[in-house]
């Protein structure tokens, strides 16, 4: 039996909440989508306490939707509006607990290269401009590695824009034994840094360029990242001082520039090209994000940023063109969710899966 809109939503409708009422009634079913026996959605609660209490109703939903006949895969994320409530105050440490780890400072001088010793690889995904899904396309890469049976690292070095922590799953702090050296998390087979693990997700940094590299450095040479086959660095986009010192101080195998065929999104991807280029930094290759749309409901394609762009900026240039990802809400509500869409089954994640696969064949990973 194939499913419908209308027939997932009428099973949802018999989904009661513990306060009254259902999912389907109370309008909190969001973007559904039912396409080739997968259906994802979201459950938009009121605020975001609430959504953290709605977790067995996530959970219960998920599982009424997957036993309906056809459904092969099922992806429910939640999600909420209105403000967060304010986070408490953190306790006092308590007496002979480990000093607090403090990450921001200027570089401090070091002989040598930051690379940790037991990386082989370390490869910096970047983008000329914002928006392009560079991190996106950064964590399903890490966790594809990791299930092909790479040992991989995931820093995240977009220091004002750290995304990773959501992508990923992850929201605890790291812990730090002496206040120096830094125990890194892990999530989906991935060992994870991020400055995001160490402030709250409202707060901005604030930091000129000396506070940005001393955080690389920090998060570079100060944690534990053991023996791993690849670290892969999500970039901060553009051509700032993250990109240059990481270039020039780790010992990078190469980069990779991710973009959408879009004009404008190709202008700024040469410039991340030139940067690369003027590090002597090699280029790995091109990634094509958002190449096009295919509607769920009729299966029309649509290229919505254009057709081909980074492929003919590729072959322009000489650099290898490493794929074509298209616009998937089901990565979307993944990422948001913090289980990239990778770590599951279905078409995006056999596409990441192949990308993993080409970096083997091509000893970078």
């Amino acid at each position: 039996m194939t499913q419908t809109r209308d027939s997932i939503l009428q099973a949802l409708s018999g989904l009661t909440l513990p306060d009254g009422g259902d999912v389907v009634s109370r309008d909190m079913v969001r973007a559904l989508s039912v396409q080739e026996g997968r259906v994802s959605f979201i459950l938009e609660a009121e605020s975001p306490d609430a959504a953290r209490r709605m977790e067995p109703v996530r959970l219960a939903a998920e599982h009424l939707v997957k036993k309906l006949p056809g459904v092969e895969q099922v992806i429910v994320a939640l999600t909420a509006h209105g403000p967060a409530a304010k986070a408490p105050p953190r306790p006092a440490e308590p007496a002979g607990a480990p000093p607090n780890l403090q990450i921001g400072g200027h570089m401090k001088p070091q002989a040598g290269s930051m690379k940790p010793s037991g990386v082989r690889h370390i490869i910096g995904i970047g983008s000329g401009k914002g928006g392009v899904g560079k991190s996106t396309v950064a964590s399903n890469l890490a966790v594809a590695l990791a299930r092909a049976g790479r040992r991989v690292g995931l820093l995240d070095a977009d220091i004002y824009g750290p995304s990773q922590p959501r992508m990923m799953g992850v929201n605890k702090r790291p812990s730090s034994p002496d206040g120096k050296t830094i125990i890194p998390l892990k999530a989906h087979g991935v060992t994870c840094m991020s400055i995001g693990f160490m402030l709250p997700e409202e707060k901005a940094v604030v930091w000129r360029g000396p506070m940005l590299m001393g955080a690389l450095q920090q998060m570079l040479t100060q944690v534990e990242w053991g023996e791993l086959d690849i670290l892969l660095v999500d970039l901060p986009p553009g051509t700032g001082d993250v990109a240059m010192t990481l270039c020039q101080k780790s010992e990078v195998t190469g980069a990779i520039v991710v973009s959408t065929p879009q004009d404008v999104a190709l202008l700024d991807a040469r410039k991340a090209l030139n940067m690369f280029e003027l590090l002597k930094t090699p280029v790995l290759g091109l990634i094509e994000n958002m190449s096009t749309y295919v509607c769920p409901k009729c299966g029309h394609e649509e290229h919505i940023f254009g057709e081909g762009g980074v492929r003919a900026e590729a072959e322009r240039m000489g650099h290898p063109f490493l794929g074509s990802l298209p616009i998937s809400l089901e990565t979307r509500i993944a990422g948001d969710a913090g289980k990239p869409i990778a770590a599951g089954e279905g078409p995006m994640a056999e596409a990441y899966a192949a990308l993993a696969h080409r970096f083997i064949a091509g000893g970078m990973a």
